[in-house]
């Protein structure tokens, strides 16, 4: 039994090495999100975490406020979509052997 135990803490040690590893690769990884046809994008790392917001001047000059403000949000969200998916492909092979981690979503 301590046997499987010592084993057990182990993998779990790699394990988390891994992630941290993950997580620093995530950290200088970046996805754009966009909206309007390129009005709007938002580029975000793999860590979630916005890097920066661009407005093309030709595209957005035209719009409402109210406009404007929709397609920074869809273009945000975009950004998280594909953030997490980026971080769901690169964190799948180290949570596939904890079973989704208990029904955490990455």
């Amino acid at each position: 039994m301590m046997k499987d135990m010592g084993g057990l803490m182990k993998q779990a040690k790699q394990m988390q090495e891994q992630l941290k590893k993950v997580q620093k690769e995530l950290e200088k990884e970046f996805v754009i999100g966009s909206s309007g046809s390129g009005a709007v994008e938002v580029t975000m790392t793999g860590s979630q975490k916005c890097t920066d917001v661009k407005l093309d001047p030709d595209k957005v000059k035209e719009l409402s406020s109210d406009r404007l403000q929709s397609l920074v949000l869809q273009a945000v969200n975009d950004a998280l979509e594909r953030s997490r998916k980026l971080m769901a492909k690169k964190m799948g092979p180290i949570s596939g052997g904890l079973g989704g981690l208990g029904g955490l979503k990455f």
